[in-house]
């Protein structure tokens, strides 16, 4: 990705400007699913000067899956992925998916085309204010007035939507919409200049305040008989940069007990990583939760509130003043101030398995194999199966909410691997929307298992509408007949055996593959 140094000439038509700034600012994959707006931005993946060696393109049947790899891709690669999506009805399709992707402040960049200047005045039939709906989820929006003006917007765009250059934005999604016409005008030229390394608003402990308000923290962490928990989210959860380990260090250094969100971006997990416990899901179960400790660290994360307003619920999830809850949110320099940190408590002298205080995970546990492998495949079941043979270096994309509950601890002594969860929790599209996954689970319970405690939860009387509106087996939904209409190996577990040996065979092969696990 284009840092430093000088702006780089780009020119041709104005889909191919576009093309070329896109990878000019180190974008190198599209996930897309273009229509006639789009056709000559499709034309200029070819064409554009820097595309040819650079870009890869990837169709998605649906809207909402092309915005769901692009989350994953912005997750995983820590940088913008692309989306190329056709007119408003088009970003509406991928909107569900481009909320979980703001929650997780995933870099994502969304190039939707947009009806001629000439004739959106006529109301043709599939206009409609984009802008409007795509500052729902985007930090960034903007629609592209000239043809010239193309290669800055891009740079702008990816600058201060997708990796938030003014250290103020909410989420690092951006939508760049460009009209038809400005796609096949000819003769365009732009500049792209050079990306910033950093947000320039960010606090640095250079500051001398902030060097202050890090040693205070430091201070009420290590504070004789205090009892300190450290919440940590987005980059203090990742270990290329190392953050997460710093971040193991110092609660173990200090006594703390190390949580992540219940609904996590991304954690690098397993043998050689700390281990947090995820916040419990209900809110009365995480203030129960925090209310054991006088002083919370929150790094790199929001505050904690409930995801619902239950009736006499709480709002707030930590039961503390003020004064004793510290935040190093994205206004700061989020490495450097985990950095200074580490150094204050002493965190240098924590060696994992040795003065860790059970922070970190030292040596492979796997679940053992089951006792009675003929017995009716449950929850519990499943995922210690998919923890007993999940490969080293995995990505696991886990968007389960009932039925996934005991995986987290059972995958806790697996081989290093990234866990991302569904953040925002936006949920209907059925199989994970991540094109070219190696195994699918599908956890078919064959009911609505969330809504069900729901209505427990919130005392309503069960009726046969209620009934109605949480089963899923009227008719039951034939998931690996599905699987197979697309190409994919598919099998049905109904026993821990037969789930195993599923597992075991997919894992094995080379191509995609599915199983319909029927949980009982």
């Amino acid at each position: 990705m284009a840092k430093g140094g000088s702006a780089e000439e780009v020119s041709g038509n104005g889909a191919e400007v576009l093309v070329s700034a896109l990878a000019a600012c180190g974008v190198d994959v599209v996930f897309a699913n273009p229509g006639t707006t789009e056709m000559h931005v499709v034309g200029a993946l070819d064409t554009a000067r820097g595309a040819g060696e650079s870009m890869r393109s990837v169709l998605c049947l649906h809207e909402t899956v092309c915005a769901g790899a692009a989350d994953g891709y912005g997750r995983m690669a820590g940088k913008p992925a692309a989306t190329l999506l056709h007119l408003g009805v088009g970003l509406g399709n991928a909107v569900a998916n481009l909320h979980n992707a703001r929650r997780a402040r995933s870099p994502v960049l969304n190039l939707v085309g947009e009806m001629s200047t000439w004739i959106k005045e006529s109301d043709p039939i599939l206009n409609m204010d984009i802008e409007g709906l795509a500052r729902t989820v985007s930090a960034f929006t903007r629609t592209t007035s000239e043809a010239d003006a193309i290669a800055s917007d891009v740079r702008d765009a990816i600058a201060v939507g997708c990796l938030d250059s003014t250290g103020e934005g909410d989420g690092n999604v951006a939508t760049l919409i460009v009209p038809h016409d400005l796609a096949f005008e000819r003769e365009v030229r732009g500049a792209v200049l050079p990306l910033p390394s950093s947000p320039s608003g960010a606090l640095s402990p250079q500051d001398e305040g902030v060097r202050t308000f890090l040693e205070g923290c430091a201070e009420a962490l290590r504070r004789p008989g205090a009892k300190p928990a450290i919440y940590a989210a987005g980059a203090a959860t990742l270990s290329r940069s190392g953050n997460f380990e710093k971040v193991g260090k110092i609660a173990a250094a200090c006594g703390a007990k190390l949580y992540c969100e219940s609904l996590f971006t991304r954690l690098d997990r397993g043998v050689g990583a700390p281990h947090a416990s995820r916040l419990p899901y209900f809110p009365q179960d995480a203030v129960r939760e925090l209310s054991k400790y006088d002083v919370v660290l929150i790094v790199d994360a929001k505050k904690p509130v409930a995801m619902f307003g239950y009736e006499k619920g709480p709002v707030d999830l930590i039961p503390l003043p003020e004064e004793s809850v510290w935040e190093i949110d994205r206004g700061f320099d989020v490495d450097a101030a985990i950095d200074l940190l580490y150094r204050e408590v002493g965190a240098e002298k924590i060696r994992p398995g040795v003065n860790c205080r059970g922070v970190f995970v030292t040596s492979e546990r796997r679940p053992p194999k089951p006792t009675r492998p003929d017995a009716k495949l449950t929850a519990s079941a499943m995922c210690s199966s998919i923890a007993r043979h999940q490969p080293a270096g995995c990505i696991i994309v886990d968007e389960s909410l009932t039925s996934g509950t005991n995986y987290y601890e059972a995958s806790k002594g697996c081989p290093a691997f990234s866990h991302l969860f569904q953040t925002g929790g936006a949920i209907g599209i059925g199989p994970p929307p991540r094109p070219r996954l190696r195994l699918t689970i599908v956890c078919a319970n064959r009911r609505y298992n969330i809504l069900n405690l729901e209505l427990e939860k919130q005392k309503v009387t069960s009726s046969s509408h209620a009934r109605n509106l949480t089963s899923l087996d009227n008719p039951p939904v034939g998931w690996a007949k599905i699987a197979e209409g697309f190409g994919v190996k598919a099998s049905i577990a109904t026993t821990v055996e037969e789930f195993d040996a599923s597992l075991a065979e997919a894992l094995g092969r080379s191509g995609p593959s599915l199983i319909e696990a029927r949980l009982g």
